[in-house]
């Protein structure tokens, strides 16, 4: 059995799909992009800027769900360039300082939706 999450304190999906699922245990969190979901503006001066919009979209949605970033086993992160990684590995890490940091991948992909500089994706147990 599944259940849709959604909330207004998120992007809006711009396609069929779900801001996250939750299957029985496990939340799974699309894609989040740097939008402002206030305001619909992208919001990705740097990729610091963009990674931290992009935390602070996943984390509303887990809290929908009852979880927080404790709950996250699972990210990939996908970047437009990889010479903003070690930038967004700063800004990304400071969301994990204290707790255990999930299993991730990063990799450099050739465009992504709105042609953003990043999108994460999560899946989190609870």
């Amino acid at each position: 059995m599944k259940k849709a999450i959604h909330i207004e304190g998120a992007p809006q999906p711009i396609a069929p799909y779900s801001q996250a699922i939750q299957a029985g245990n496990f939340i799974f969190v699309s894609g989040q992009i740097p939008v402002n979901p206030f305001t619909g503006e992208l919001n990705m001066e740097t990729i610091e800027i963009a990674t931290k919009q992009v935390m602070d979209n996943i984390i509303a949605i887990l809290k929908e769900a009852g979880a927080t970033l404790e709950n996250i086993v699972k990210c990939e992160i996908f970047l437009k360039d990889m010479n903003d990684y070690t930038a967004m590995n700063d800004t990304y890490g400071e969301y994990f300082k204290g707790i255990v940091a999930p299993a991730r991948v990063a990799l450099q992909v050739a465009k992504l939706p709105k042609d953003v500089n990043i999108e994460i994706s999560c899946i989190a147990a609870l």
